[in-house]
Parts: C-alpha cells; structure tokens; sequence
C-alpha cells in the first residue's frame, strides 16, 4: 500500500507547501485523506487520476483541508467522471459542501453529477466501513469554527493509517494512533504550546503510550521548517511516497 502526500502544508503556504491532502492507494483502495484549497492542482502536478478516486474522508471545514472539494468535483464532471464517489466527513458535511460550493461556483451545489455522489455524515468513535476501507473517527480539539473536528484510524489492506488532523493535545490522540503503522501527526510547533494545534515536544512526551510504528509530522509552521534537520523524525513533504 502507497501513502503519497499530495499536499502537507498549513493555511499560510508555510515553506510554499501545498494544502492538506494525502493520497493512500493499495490492490483494493484509493482514497483521499482531506482536500484543502490547493489539492487539484497538487494533485494534477503529481499525475494522479482523480477519476479513479473512490473516496475522500475530511477531518473538518477549515479551507486548507476542505475548500478543494468544489474544484474536484467540478473537474469531474468535466472530465465525464462515471465512477461512484463517496465524500464523508464530521457531521453537518452535505450542508457544508453546498455552502462552500455555492460560495466558489455559483448554482454548482444544484448541478446533477455525471456520477453517483454519496456525502455521508461521519460521529466520533462509530466505525464506519467503505469497501475494503474500516474508518474510525475519533474528536479533536481545533477551536470554535470549522468544526466539528475529528482525526481517523484507518484500517484497510491489513495496515493501520492513523491522522491527528489539526489539534491540540487531547487523550483521544492515544487510542487513535496507538499500534499504527503510520500515524500521521499534526507539528505546528516545536516547544510552543498555543490553543488548537499540537507542538512535536508534547508529542513527544506520549509517544510511549502512542506507540506508533512510524511517525511522520505534517501541517508544519515556518519555525518547525527551519529545523526540520534536527528533528529526528520523518517530516512530511510534497509528493513525498511512503510504502506502508
């Protein structure tokens, strides 16, 4: 199975980074893991087919991993997209979509696609099951607006993909990444502790209880860049590949 990070940067372009987009593909999978503002492009850049692309889970509504959706979904009805799609995410997800469609492509929301399209509403710890792709999504804490926020266990093809999403340290953290064979992880921060968003040294301090097999950081600051290489793990960057 092939985990590719479409995209891995913050809202501000940090290090000229693109969105929030991940991009996981094995035998039986293909999926996308948020779709911030930037993704199609990003996407395109990296020649991934969107048309084959069966599934895209969101973590919340915030632009930089939820604003390129109306761009995916305009591409393929360009495009004569016939394969299904299914778009899940926190609860409240189809109105969101329409909104945010509306907003970007006017009468877009009220557009019959070429193809089946299944928004499905997503609650914390309820295991979800989309073919080969188990979804267990778990709440995060990410401030007031754009939520509700939730970070994904992933299992699929016998291996285990977890993603923090944006947060800040919260104890569902630990259930969420614990035994993964990656886990994904928010490190906007070094040392600097701020409301809504994780730094890499109170990570650190629960990663025997995590216990991840891997740990890549994502979603980085410009300080956290500018030290990238004294960090002693793996940071995550565009079009990077990692076989999971």
């Amino acid at each position: 199975m092939q985990l590719q990070f479409v995209g891995c940067g913050d809202a501000f372009g940090s290090g000229g980074r693109a969105n929030t987009c991940f991009h996981v593909t094995g035998r039986t999978v293909n999926f996308l893991i948020d779709c911030g503002a930037s993704s199609l492009p990003a996407l395109k850049r990296q020649g991934i087919v969107c048309d084959d692309i069966d599934l895209v889970l969101i973590t919340h509504f915030h632009g930089d991993h939820f604003a390129g959706l109306p761009f995916l979904l305009l591409d393929a009805q360009f495009s004569r997209r016939t394969r299904p799609l299914v778009i899940a995410g926190p609860e409240g997800i189809e109105t969101r979509l329409a909104q945010v469609m509306e907003a970007l492509f006017e009468n877009s929301s009220k557009t019959r696609q070429r193809f089946d399209l299944s928004v499905v509403a997503l609650r914390p710890e309820e295991k979800r099951s989309f073919g080969a792709v188990d979804v267990t999504p778990y709440p995060v804490v990410h401030g007031d607006s754009g939520g509700p926020f939730l970070g994904y266990r992933i299992e699929t093809e016998g291996r285990i993909i977890a993603y923090s999403a944006d947060t800040e340290w919260t104890e569902t953290l630990v259930p969420l990444g614990r035994d993964a064979d990656v886990f994904i992880a928010e490190a906007y921060y070094y040392d600097r502790i701020v409301k809504n968003h994780l730094a890499l040294a109170t990570l650190e301090a629960h990663l025997a209880e995590i216990k991840p097999k891997r740990l890549i950081l994502t979603h980085m600051s410009d300080e956290m860049l500018g030290r990238l290489d004294t960090l002693g793990y793996t940071a995550a960057s565009d079009g990077m590949i990692v076989e999971v």
